[in-house]
């Protein structure tokens, strides 16, 4: 039977090779402002979820609306009650005056799950987009331990299972077209572009309508800075957004990663190696004794 590359990288990780495999470069990282990004604002938004949908068609996920982010859910729209009624705003079953906004990847500018990634399985592109490269994946969800914004998720139940999160439709971009869920959004919530020109933009409607929106733009230095910008007429505290540090977070990864002996990283990997050897193995057994 011939193994692909990622089947190979896992049974030399297996073999006692791990150390070579995790020698390997830390990824070269982006300029803040360089690449394109996504500006979401808040504030026109009403939840019809098109952009959700949009992406599960372009992706091929299967069909319905998400609570969360998912193997198979790279965004959702999520759904946050406000502690006091606002009458501009969606009403709740309940009543109660509620805000939803797009959820996805982040894409930061210096990410902290390509940082952590041993092997460079994600790295952010010139272009904007952190993409990840399921042929150099170990398995070893650091990236997930990693990310401030939670975002990485695992194919738990999958035999060669691999790390999968929204990628800002990289292949569209490298094919002059906008992101899926960017060209469905019906009120215009969802604005591509330049990441430096999206700042601008955000800038410019805060101060048109300085009674409308709150003074802040969510991603202009979280982590470092976001190619995912918001704009919004509710307080991002109030919304439940992530409260993250200024600086670039990959600066704390390999302060932390730098006391790590690499004996222990190796074994890590070597035990997820054998998961991983282990559950393609049930698969094929159960594969054998269904066509038996």
């Amino acid at each position: 039977m011939s193994l692909t590359r990622r089947e190979f990288l896992h049974l030399a990780a297996a073999s006692g090779l791990g150390v070579t495999v995790l020698g390997a470069s830390r990824p070269a990282l982006a300029s803040p402002k360089a690449g394109m990004g996504v500006l979401i604002d808040v504030a026109r938004c009403v939840g019809c979820r098109a952009c959700e949908g949009a992406c599960k068609a372009y992706h091929g996920f299967p069909e319905g609306e998400s609570s969360d982010l998912g193997p198979r859910a790279w965004t959702y729209v999520k759904f946050a009650a406000l502690r006091e009624p606002k009458s501009h705003l969606n009403l709740g079953d309940d009543g109660a005056s509620q805000r939803s906004f797009k959820v996805q990847c982040m894409h930061c500018a210096e990410p902290a799950c390509a940082s952590a990634c041993p092997v460079a399985a994600l790295r952010k592109t010139p272009a904007g987009p952190v993409t990840y490269d399921a042929g150099r994946c170990l398995g070893c969800r650091y990236c997930m331990v990693a990310c401030p914004f939670q975002v990485p998720r695992f194919e738990w139940g999958k035999a060669l299972p691999e790390i999968r999160k929204c990628n800002m439709c990289a292949e569209r971009q490298a094919a002059g077209k906008v992101p899926a869920c960017v060209e469905a959004c019906p009120m215009e919530a969802l604005q591509f572009g330049p990441r430096d020109s999206l700042l601008a933009e955000a800038a410019r409607r805060i101060a048109g309508d300085r009674s409308r929106y709150v003074p802040a733009i969510y991603g202009a230095e979280e982590a470092g800075g976001t190619s995912i910008l918001y704009v919004s007429d509710v307080p991002f505290e109030e919304l439940g957004f992530p409260v993250v540090v200024r600086e670039p977070l990959p600066a704390y990864t390999w302060r932390a990663l730098g006391k790590i002996p690499w004996l222990v990283v190796a074994l890590g990997a070597t035990l997820t190696a054998v998961e991983v050897v282990v559950r393609r193995r049930m698969e094929m057994q159960r594969e054998d004794g269904e066509r038996s």
